[in-house]
Order: structure tokens, then sequence, then C-alpha cells
């Protein structure tokens, strides 16, 4: 077989430090669209608007009561859900700053919010084991569905037209088919962080506190591959693909972000990588359309804008 040219080298030079935070820094997500703005939430109760190429923070959104743990934005920009520590989810309009509804009901933190394509139905998962399912088009502020499969916190969440993936402390990733009713349950045996399905839907990137990464085919449940090298054992961190998801990153506890081939699995260089945050790196997010940049962020109170050396 010829050699291929490999996947490209991941954006390592660093662009921008964004440091307003006080304390740590729980979650970073890029706009929707050419994504020329970032949002971070953090400890200190706030989200902060930025614009990562100039450095520059644009807006700080504060209602939160508590540390903020999540961030999802909608596809038109013009607002995004927040939750935490506040046992509420927030809806905020971002022109305004201000929150536009707020759907109270889990019993214990909620680590992680989710909007749909169109933004109509937010999906919020607890420290309480459950998801919680809403319809921001009604003026009702019950859920309109509660999921309680879970035994342990669910950490993460994946909404697209049909399913909910929910990656929970208890070991299982589980997808439901909102369209046919079925759940399917797929054991991974550690506790799940994150859980990212590739664009197409066939494959699903799972991190677990065992220190790995793994690739799942999402029809069979068969494992693929499996990424290591990297220190993950305690914290929630992320791991997503690279550009046009020829890799698979991960920012880890050492403060370091790994990058491996998604095919052969293999450490990108170098291998090991560097220490680039002072604590953990809670949060690992690619551009979605730029090849050469993505942003970290880390218990140690910073956003990091990484791009290519020019």
């Amino acid at each position: 077989m010829a050699p291929s040219r490999g996947p490209q080298a991941l954006a390592r030079t660093l662009h921008k430090t964004l440091s307003n935070h006080r304390g740590p820094v729980h979650v970073v997500r890029y706009a929707k669209g050419s994504a020329k703005y970032v949002l971070s939430g953090g400890q200190d109760r706030t989200i902060r608007l930025w614009n990562p190429d100039l450095g520059t923070e644009i807006k700080k959104f504060e209602a939160h009561g508590y540390e903020v743990l999540s961030i999802s934005v909608s596809h038109d920009n013009t607002k995004f859900a927040s939750s935490g520590g506040d046992r509420s989810v927030f809806v905020w309009d971002v022109t305004a700053g201000v929150t536009t509804r707020r759907m109270a009901g889990h019993m214990g933190k909620v680590n992680v919010v989710e909007l749909n394509a169109d933004a109509t139905v937010l999906a919020s998962g607890s420290y309480d084991s459950t998801v919680r399912l809403w319809d921001l088009r009604a003026p009702a502020r019950a859920p309109i569905q509660v999921l309680e499969e879970a035994r342990d916190a669910v950490q993460t969440l994946h909404v697209d037209a049909t399913t909910i993936i929910a990656g929970s402390v208890d070991g299982h990733v589980r997808t439901y088919d909102l369209r046919k009713g079925e759940l399917r349950s797929d054991f991974i045996g550690q506790p799940v962080t994150s859980a990212i399905p590739s664009s197409d839907g066939t494959t699903l990137l799972v991190s677990t506190l065992d220190s790995h990464v793994r690739l799942f085919d999402t029809t069979s449940g068969k494992l693929l591959n499996a990424f290591t090298g990297h220190n993950h054992t305690s914290y929630r961190c992320r791991a997503c693909f690279g550009y046009a998801e020829a890799t698979v990153v991960c920012g880890d506890e050492d403060g370091a972000v790994w990058a491996w081939d998604l095919v052969d699995a293999t450490v990108l260089q170098p291998n090991p990588p560097p220490k680039v945050h002072d604590k953990v790196i809670t949060w690992t997010e690619h551009h979605p359309v730029d090849p050469g940049e993505m942003v970290t962020g880390s218990a140690d109170g910073t956003v990091k804008v990484w791009r290519h050396s020019s």
C-alpha cells in the first residue's frame, strides 16, 4: 500500500491566552458557522465571549450562582444554553446578554446541556443521573421527557434529529432512538467523560477515566480503536476529533494535549507532548472549519487558542 501523507499536524503554536476567568475553566465552545467567537464557562460563575483572533473579551454573562460546567450554542449564534451547579438550565440572548428562560427540575448540579440542530429542544444531564428534555417553543417550564436509565451522574450528551447519546459515570453510553422509542446501552466499564459522534454518525469517540479514548462503531457497538498514552483518571476531560476527523485529540490531567492518528492509533509527534497548561486540561475543541485552530480550557484558569506556526 502506498504510504499516505497521514493526518495534518495539530495546531500547537500558542496564538492567544485568554485569562480573565478567576479559577478553573470547565468548558470552551466555538460559535457556529465560521466560528469567529468562543464562549467559555468557569468556576467563577461567569460565561465569557471572546474574539480568539484578537484575544479580547467581548462580553461577560452573569446569572449563575454556582460554577458553569456546560455551554451549548444555537445554530444561528443568537442564543446559547448553559448549566452548572445551580441545578437549573439557563438560556441566554447573546445580544442582550440576559437569560430568557431558566428551567429547574434537576436534583443535582447539571453537568451538561446540549441544544438540537434548530435549538427547539434542549437536553440536560445531571449529577442526579437523569437526562431531561425541554421544549424551548412551549411556554411550560416542565420537561417533555425524563430519561432515568443512568445509575450515576450523566457527564456528556449529544443530540441530533432522532437520537440522544448520553455518557455516564456508571460506565455506559446510552443511545436513545427517539423515533423508534428504542434504547441501546453500550457498557464501556469505566466512567465516561465525553462521547462525540463523527459527523456522519457511524462512529463514536468516548473518553473514560482509565486513561483511554475509544472509537466505537455506532451500529454494532464494536470497538474499532483505542488511544492511550495520556493521563486521565480523575477529572472530566474531553476528547474530540481533529480536522477532517483524521485525528483524535485530548487534553490530559498533566496539562498536555495528545493527538493520535484515527486509523492506526499511533501518537502523533511530539510524543510525549509538552505540558502547555499548569493544571488539568478540562476541555479540548477543534475549530469546526479551520484546519489550523483549536482551543483548550484548563483548571489553571486560562483558555488557550492554538494555531499552526505561520
